[in-house]
């Protein structure tokens, strides 16, 4: 047994004084709790919360380990107070059959430091030319299908891609991108900042049109997620999909929330969907404030050094977040009095946790699993990309003073990470 003591607990709609029995499950919340045997982690000035949940990371293993590694990826999450990420499928082999994706789950369980659910993808290697086997491989305990990063063109192949999710009751979580609407070597937003900077834009109808046509296809009983929101009208339709009963869903990004196609300055500020409008970013955060948009994910994309050194048109899109994201988002809205703390934590733990159907997660109540984080929220630091424990330093928060430091998390009710 652990006990942790004189905690401010972020329960769903309060928070309290309180200490927290555990095991591997929350046993017990009281104002004060006596228990000889149990190991005592004093919590005193810190605020304890549900860990966090990210349903949008690329840990890069297999494939790409230069890049990334599951051991690194998930020490970057626990870091940042995440317990609970799903890994992306665009990895090589993709999991996308179930030979491999039996091996990869075998290579996940050895090397993880946090809980993750993988992806399988929607189609063969991610080429949207031939549907995998949906039965089989939800046989394989894996219930979310993606082919994030590219998104499949072929209207007749999402129908029946929709129609067999729906046989089988899998969620389909879809990179929306239309790519008639991504010239050749675009890096930024379509619109005037990327005309004053010389820059290949990409414009917003890339992400609403394949929006709107996958809502055009799917049956409204269809469990489909939208990731890395980034458009006006994607709001839009999300909320009049919801609005006639299509059980849709959305996330929208940190960097989408916190940053602008004004403030992009290089390749760090290179990002798949961009950075757009500042009219896009106030509908992101009234679409996540009036619950259109349901949550945040980070969509943590590490490269190296070496590719994010290449031009605009020529580096990869993506950045590091897992280390940044709670911080940086208690900063903007919590500090700022836009959102409450019991807010910022439905938005990163208990509404991701309640669309995926993680049961036991997502908040602080007893019997839930006991994956807990303990956070200092008064004292200033600095965001250094130096320090990342992540393989990937491609961030634009680097040298950015926060508060929200993330001193200890538990996986199960074991210490994982401690600041």
């Amino acid at each position: 047994m652990r006990l942790i003591k004189n905690g401010h607990v972020v329960l769903k709609d309060e928070i309290v004084k309180a200490d927290i029995l555990i095991d591997e499950k929350i046993v017990t919340i009281k104002d004060n709790i006596e228990e000889k045997n149990a190991e005592v982690i004093d919590a005193t000035n810190l605020y304890v919360l549900p860990g966090l949940i990210d349903v949008h990371v690329h840990l890069r293993e297999p494939g790409f380990s230069y890049k990334e590694t599951i051991k690194t990826g998930t020490m970057a999450a626990i870091k940042g107070g995440f317990t609970t990420i799903c890994a992306m499928p665009n990895v090589i082999p993709y999991p996308d059959d179930e030979k491999t994706i039996k091996e990869y789950l075998e290579l996940i369980e050895k090397n993880a430091l946090c809980h993750v659910y993988p992806y399988a993808t929607m189609t063969v290697e991610e080429k949207g030319l031939e549907m995998v086997d949906f039965k089989k491989i939800k046989e394989l305990g894996i219930k979310i299908f993606s082919d994030d990063g590219v998104g499949v063109q072929d209207d007749k192949l999402m129908k029946e891609i929709f129609y067999e999710a729906l046989k089988e009751d899998v969620m389909i979580v879809a990179h929306t991108e239309d790519m008639h609407y991504r010239p050749k070597g675009a890096s930024m937003h379509e619109g005037k900042y990327s005309k004053q900077k010389g820059l290949i834009g990409i414009d917003s109808r890339c992400e609403y049109e394949a929006i709107r046509r996958d809502l055009g296809l799917l049956n409204k009983k269809n469990r489909y997620h939208i990731c890395h929101m980034s458009a006006k009208e994607s709001v839009e339709l999300l909320k009049e999909a919801k609005l006639n009963g299509y059980d849709v869903s959305g996330e929208v990004t940190t960097h989408h929330l916190l940053l602008e196609d004004k403030d992009v300055s290089g390749t760090n500020y290179k990002m798949n969907p961009p950075l757009r409008s500042h009219e896009d970013r106030l509908a992101l955060i009234e679409g996540l404030q009036s619950g259109v948009i349901d949550f945040i994910a980070s969509d943590h994309a590490p490269h190296s050094e070496s590719d994010k050194a290449k031009s605009m048109a020529e580096a990869p899109f993506g950045i590091v977040s897992l280390e940044t994201s709670f911080a940086m988002l208690y900063t903007e809205f919590v500090k700022k009095n836009r959102w409450t703390l019991n807010d910022l934590v439905k938005y990163m733990s208990y509404k991701p946790a309640r669309r995926f159907n993680f049961k036991n997660k997502g908040e602080i109540a007893i019997g839930l699993d006991a994956d807990l984080i303990l956070v200092d929220l008064d004292h200033e630091f600095e965001i250094n990309k130096d320090e990342f424990v992540s393989m990937g330093h491609n961030t634009p928060f680097d040298k950015r003073r926060v508060y929200g430091k993330v001193i200890e998390t538990m996986v199960n009710g074991k210490t994982v990470w401690k600041g």
